[in-house]
């Protein structure tokens, strides 16, 4: 079994948010992302999309976005992203996903061979834009973060890999720890993945080691529209 990810595909198939408007590596991006998963993935593969997944406002239009996905091979596995504002209900969101389809918040999910952990995340300490508000919710975030990590050590195996799927980026520009990667540190994680950052001037590292673990930067437009390969199972 293959583990890949993708995130922020923005998907509009209900709102008049067309991505194109922000540049040439968001012309007929979903078909270019659509031939790669198709190419790529198997159907006992896994996919990570972390976050940012509609430009929906309510629930009922996003599950008519995410159901463009569904002839797509894999289980997918979906966190929230700022811009995901019909997420709101996690037990509903569950009820009207297609089958194959999971969702993450504050909790964690076993495949064989791998736990996945999600939240959102949010801006960390030390990025230009952080603020007080932002500081509260930070704070948050991060005790959110350890729920899905106090349930990954009742669910993790001997031999698991343990991934987190977050979706804002875990650190500032200058890569310094933050109460997000001082949690992955603490609880084992192998892998992290998060998405968020746009455009050719963000602080976009694909992949960075980082005190002993691999992350994973998968904006569908920092990737050139393909999917990531971040684990195989053995």
């Amino acid at each position: 079994m293959k583990v890949y990810a993708i995130s922020d595909l923005h998907l509009s198939t209900t709102a008049e948010k067309p991505m194109d408007v922000f540049g040439g590596r968001w012309v007929n991006y979903m078909e270019k992302i659509r031939a790669d998963w198709t190419e790529k993935v198997g159907e006992n593969d896994v996919v990570l999309i972390a976050g940012d997944i509609s430009w929906a406002m309510k629930l009922d239009d996003a599950l008519t976005d995410i159901k463009t996905l569904a002839d797509l091979p894999g289980k997918k596995v979906m966190i929230r992203g700022n811009h995901d504002y019909w997420w709101n209900g996690i037990s509903k969101i569950r009820a009207g996903l297609p089958e194959g389809f999971y969702c993450l918040q504050n909790d964690c999910l076993r495949f064989p061979g791998v736990v996945l952990c999600g939240s959102r995340g949010w801006t960390v300490e030390g990025s230009p834009e952080f603020g007080e508000q932002d500081k509260k919710i930070y704070l948050r975030e991060a005790e959110r973060l350890k729920l899905a990590f106090f349930q990954s050590e009742k669910t993790k195996t001997e031999g698991d890999a343990l991934i987190c799927m977050i979706h804002y980026p875990p650190f500032n520009a200058r890569r310094d720890n933050s109460l997000f990667t001082d949690i992955f540190e603490k609880y084992g994680v192998n892998k992290v993945v998060y998405g968020h950052l746009h455009g050719k001037d963000s602080r976009a590292d694909k992949y960075l080691v980082k005190n002993g673990i691999e992350y994973f930067l998968t904006s569908c437009d920092q990737v050139d529209n393909k999917l990531t390969l971040i684990h195989e199972v053995p």
